[in-house]
């Protein structure tokens, strides 16, 4: 797979922006309030003028109007320069390892070790790990005991097995004889990185594409 192309700003026709549109249509709203409001005043009937107060408050109204606009501008602008410049980061991901929720079993096909891992969301006094074969049935139990909160892996000597084995495992974390909430987690490599929809992006070589949001870590 190959890197998704990120536009750089020099491509893009700034008159036809939404952003550029919204921006001119507030300076022809404030230009013509103006306008009404200096004929207004031109006009006004002198023996029971304008109030003041009045008049401050349809300023104030149109300048509020002119400003969230010019700030609604500047955050569009922000955020396209953050994702382009996440674009470039994620770039060098590219061939690496990251750990993302998932259930798949990583087997080293040097050392015939299976790895996984889990997330706890709280201590618990006993954990146990199914691995799974391609149909579902259990292949091997691992109890783990005792965990604390945070995040874990384990290792299981996968023999003959590989990938293309299909292997997944399940995850069973108690506390007092209670469940307690556990997502499991697994290994998985970046193909190429992407920006569509405005979300930075993995394309990982067994998840498939998966926000930069649920990477849990590095490998």
């Amino acid at each position: 797979m190959t890197i998704a192309s990120v536009s750089s700003t020099s491509d893009v026709n700034v008159a036809s922006t939404p952003a550029a549109s919204s921006a001119a249509d507030t300076t022809i709203t404030a230009d013509r309030f103006l306008k009404l409001l200096v004929a207004q005043m031109q006009n006004q009937d002198p023996l029971s003028p304008m109030d003041n107060a009045q008049v401050t408050s349809q300023m104030a109204q149109i300048n509020t109007v002119t400003g969230i606009d010019k700030l609604n501008t500047t955050v569009a602008g922000l955020s396209t320069q953050f994702m382009q410049m996440q674009a470039v980061q994620g770039a060098s991901l590219v061939g690496h390892d990251v750990i993302v929720p998932g259930n798949k079993l990583d087997i080293d096909a040097t050392t015939a070790v299976g790895q996984g891992g889990f997330q706890l969301a709280t201590p618990a006094d006993a954990v146990k790990v199914e691995v799974l074969s391609a149909s579902g049935s259990v292949v091997q139990t691992l109890n783990l005991g005792a965990q604390g909160a945070g995040m874990h892996s384990f290792d299981w000597p996968a023999g003959t097995a590989t990938n293309d084995s299909n292997l997944t495992f399940r995850v069973t974390a108690t506390s007092g004889g209670v469940t307690i909430a556990s997502t499991a987690l697994m290994r998985d490599k970046v193909d190429a990185v992407s920006t569509d929809g405005g979300t930075f992006n993995l394309e990982l070589d067994r998840s498939g594409l998966v926000p930069y949001s649920s990477v849990k870590a590095l490998n």
